[in-house]
């Protein structure tokens, strides 16, 4: 898990796409990433792995209770999957996996009772913007910044049940 992690941190759009630098996720220790492995209840992480046993991407759904604040502040209107740390390794994109990564984690959301999933991708990173359209999300119009510059814009996307 943690050599996926610093993987993704590695990637050209890791800047858009992560709230975490390498250089932090590197200097945690192994007991952070034993505990985030084991996480259960609302939270869940879905890998996928390639043939030759390598990790080739992942996606976190994070549940979030309707009436309570999400990470960022902002009031949680109904429950709803909240979908993070996406990422395939570049040696395996294009192939579908990103929408059998998606496709797994809105299950879960849908069987934990979510009345839809969101997530939030920058406004620079048209990539994953197609990917997430083809796996049927849609821009909500919600637009927010999670820095202290406005300039960076993160867009929200979801998907209802």
């Amino acid at each position: 898990m943690k050599r996926l992690r610093l993987d993704a941190l590695r990637d050209p759009v890791a800047h858009l796409a992560f709230l975490e630098t390498y250089e932090t996720a590197a200097a945690r220790p192994d007991s952070f990433w034993q505990e985030r492995a084991a996480q259960g209840g609302g939270v869940r992480q879905f890998i996928a792995e390639a043939p030759d046993g390598e990790w080739a991407g992942s996606v976190t759904v994070l549940l979030e209770e309707a009436g309570s604040e999400d990470w960022a502040g902002y009031a949680v209107e109904r429950r709803q999957g909240h979908v993070v740390g996406v990422f395939v390794r570049p040696g395996h994109r294009g192939n579908g996996l990103i929408q059998q990564l998606l496709d797994a984690g809105v299950a879960w959301a849908w069987e934990q009772d979510a009345e839809r999933a969101r997530l939030f991708v920058h406004a620079d990173n048209p990539r994953a913007q197609g990917a997430y359209l083809r796996a049927g999300f849609k821009p909500t119009g919600l637009v927010v910044s999670f820095s202290k510059n406005e300039e960076e814009r993160e867009l929200e996307f979801a998907l209802d049940r």
